[in-house]
């Protein structure tokens, strides 16, 4: 049987899906399929895309920029242009920001006020006098301001902890060797006050007259300490002999410290005090 041949249709998995639009370019991608038109229930909210003009720090640093800019001579203010100018980006942060806009929209009726002022006869001085330049006020506040940017850079470029040098830091070993601290008069008369304590408890009655010399138990002392490192405070008082050989001792004890013969010395405070040779017998 002849006759023409028959169309093959294609499988199912064979067919390609196209755009319905081929010549535009896709505007975006939604999950990986093109986007060649915006959906029209597609909503933006008016503050989705903001525009971040150059910002200044009030009124006075914009009209300085509006002026240096264009290299207006600051003595001589074209108010006309400057107030054109200064308006318009007034409109702009109006739009965006109505409550910063309004310390610039106080700035702005100062000068609508001396661009009219401009535009008047001058009014004649009372002594005769050339009238006062309207923009005089204006131009004073500028050069402060001015003067007043100029320290901020120069204090700016001054150096800075922590941002232009750090502090040097030196750690240095301290000394390994111990130093007790001084005995203070409050420890040392605590201790006697001990001493002589325990001295009234022992009585005793005697008759005959002792002879004590205060030379004679600065060598006792001295006796004692020999050959020892340190010798506690208490152990150099015999209670049993008395008060007036405790006495004795003690003064002598003072007499080798005045002499930087003995030290006393106290590892912390309120510890127990000790006794020890000054120097080393030859």
């Amino acid at each position: 049987m002849n006759g023409p041949p028959a169309e093959l249709s294609p499988a199912p998995e064979a067919v390609a899906v196209q755009p319905e639009v081929i010549d535009q370019v896709a505007i975006a991608r939604l999950y990986g399929e093109p986007l060649f038109a915006l959906p029209q229930d597609l909503y933006i909210p008016p503050d989705a895309l903001e525009v971040f003009l150059e910002a200044f720090e009030g009124p006075l640093d914009l009209l300085l920029y509006l002026i240096r800019r264009q290299n207006f001579n600051i003595l001589d203010i074209p108010m006309a242009e400057v107030t054109r100018q200064y308006l318009g980006y007034v409109e702009q942060i109006r739009a965006r920001n109505l409550e910063l806009a309004a310390e610039y929209l106080l700035m702005a009726a100062m000068l609508i006020e001396i661009k009219s002022r401009m535009l008047l006869p001058p009014k004649p001085a009372a002594d005769g006098s050339e009238p006062e330049d309207p923009r005089a006020e204006l131009v004073r506040r500028l050069l402060e301001y001015e003067q007043i940017q100029s320290a901020a850079r120069s204090l700016d470029a001054l150096p800075q902890l922590g941002r232009d040098f750090w502090r040097a830091q030196v750690h240095i070993e301290q000394s390994l060797a111990p130093r007790w601290p001084d005995v203070s008069v409050d420890d040392l008369r605590a201790a006697w006050r001990d001493i002589l304590r325990r001295a009234r408890l022992v009585q005793r009655h005697t008759i005959t007259r002792e002879t004590l010399s205060v030379r004679e138990h600065m060598s006792l002392v001295l006796r004692t300490l020999q050959g020892r490192r340190f010798v506690e405070f208490g152990e150099l008082f015999d209670p049993a002999r008395g008060v007036a050989v405790a006495i004795v001792t003690f003064i002598a004890m003072l007499e080798l410290a005045k002499e930087h013969l003995i030290e006393l010395t106290q590892a912390e405070a309120y510890a127990p005090i000790y006794v020890r040779l000054a120097y080393v017998p030859s």
